[in-house]
């Protein structure tokens, strides 16, 4: 995780600061009794983490969307679905030893033992608990799901072990809503927008779940594309756009894939970023894009999802997590360009 400051205050000044300097302009008080230089960064989530680690009782850990990114969730950024503020790192306690103050929340949900790891020299409940606290105190179902498929984007849960969580403790906060997600979360989604445009397409339009992320080949077995969402009955490929895919380099393998994808017959239809708030014109043009599809059957069609003897799948979790670490940064370095 790198190297991250926290100091409690230190008579000598030689591993923190002195009381007189930590009321000076030079020291930044995180919580009671600890201090930072004042010019280190606390937009970096993984500073905000240290720092409410600090308040940590004996019996307590980090858990939620911190101690997901602690173990690797490269999708947990700390902030609100909007992007403009930054969400408290929550601390699970059974004790009362410690109250919620300013970027700290305090939970005092029952905490079992065994639920606890410490990565990296900090201690954090292990990413079934973490990820159950976020999806059952979720904003909505939607956002739920969002937090599990990003979650399994870094293989840090499945759908099995989260099931299985759910109805280990059917009595909790939120379980009926971790419950109703479930049925509709995938281990194979590379972006938080991806997961947007897919509700869309199976809450909103009512179409049938698509395939995410899979490839599509021509006849002879050549790799056309990987779509972030493909209606194998209708034919039928959506993507989103994020501002990466502005770029011109970038828009131009969009456009040169999206021909590609034309040229076997495939229908095409985008999402842009704004076009989230508008579910209904979303839906609208989903629509058109299945009614213009070709519905072509499977032995007619110029395209195919069917894997050929040199392709790895890496659609689940277990078959990544099967991979070793080589075979892990060579195939699944392009999900690096989702989002």
């Amino acid at each position: 995780m790198g190297s991250w400051s926290r100091a409690g205050v230190d008579p000598s000044g030689c591993v923190g600061p002195t009381r007189m300097q930590a009321r000076g302009p030079h020291w930044r008080r995180t919580s009671r009794g600890f201090y930072v230089p004042a010019d280190v960064d606390n937009a970096l989530p993984e500073q905000r983490i240290v720092e409410a680690s600090t308040v940590l009782p004996s019996a307590g850990a980090i858990t939620g969307w911190a101690a997901l990114r602690w173990a690797g969730g490269v999708w947990f950024d700390g902030l609100t679905a909007d992007g403009r503020s930054r969400r408290p790192v929550t601390v699970v306690t059974s004790t009362f030893d410690i109250r919620p103050q300013r970027g700290i929340a305090v939970s005092q949900e029952r905490l079992d033992p065994r639920e606890l790891t410490s990565v990296d020299g900090l201690v954090v409940t292990e990413p079934v608990r973490s990820l159950s606290f976020e999806m059952r105190y979720a904003s909505s179902f939607r956002e739920a799901i969002v937090c599990f498929d990003m979650a399994a984007y870094s293989d840090l849960v499945s759908i099995d072990e989260m099931v299985t969580y759910a109805t280990g403790h059917p009595g909790w906060t939120g379980i009926p809503q971790m419950r109703k997600a479930l049925l509709w979360v995938d281990e194979n989604s590379w972006s938080p927008r991806e997961v947007t445009m897919r509700l869309i397409w199976v809450l909103d339009a009512g179409f049938p779940k698509p395939l995410c992320n899979h490839p599509v080949f021509d006849r002879f077995g050549t790799l056309l594309g990987i779509p972030d969402l493909l209606d194998p009955e209708a034919g039928v490929v959506g993507e989103y756009d994020g501002s990466l895919h502005l770029e011109g380099r970038q828009r131009r393998r969009d456009r040169e894939r999206e021909e590609a994808f034309r040229r076997v017959g495939l229908e095409y239809f985008t999402m842009l970023r704004g076009d989230a708030g508008d579910r209904q014109a979303m839906v609208a043009r989903m629509e058109e894009a299945r009614g213009r599809a070709s519905w072509a059957a499977e032995a007619k069609r110029a395209w195919t999802t069917d894997l050929p003897p040199w392709w790895t799948p890496t659609f689940t979790v277990e078959q990544r997590r099967a991979l070793d670490q080589g075979a892990r940064e060579r195939l699944l370095r392009i999900r690096r360009r989702a989002g």
